[in-house]
């Protein structure tokens, strides 16, 4: 099973216009393909770690396209820009637990007021 399935027509009109494979063959291809991706993989894995270790794992910040008070927000606000949401409410979990919860008015942090939070608790 799938993800996304395949459209019969287009499974149906590539078995008309090629050749079956032999098994073995198909086989043969199939482990090629696979130690292809294998090793492709491990490069771009070596690419990550190689980045991250220079320093440049915010590759944004490093290259220019994004400025030091992008950097600075936090990622609510920033995720909150990018899908266009001016309010919201922002919970952050720290293992099962829950470590800070406030709102997003207009992108800005709206934090409810201590004596609010305390009769919450209570």
């Amino acid at each position: 099973m799938s993800l996304f399935q395949q459209p019969r027509w287009l499974r149906k009109w590539i078995r008309r216009r090629t050749n079956p494979l032999p098994l073995d063959r198909a086989a043969l291809w199939k482990r090629r393909l696979s130690v292809v991706y294998a090793i492709i993989a491990w490069h771009a894995f070596g690419g990550v770690c190689y980045m991250i270790y220079t320093g440049r794992n915010d590759w944004a910040k490093y290259y220019g396209y994004k400025t030091e008070e992008e950097a600075k927000l936090p990622q609510a606000i920033r995720f909150s820009h990018q899908l266009n949401m001016p309010n919201a409410k922002v919970i952050k979990y720290s293992g099962f637990s829950k470590a800070d919860e406030y709102e997003l008015k207009d992108h800005e942090v709206i934090r409810p007021a201590e004596s609010a939070a305390s009769s919450e608790e209570k």
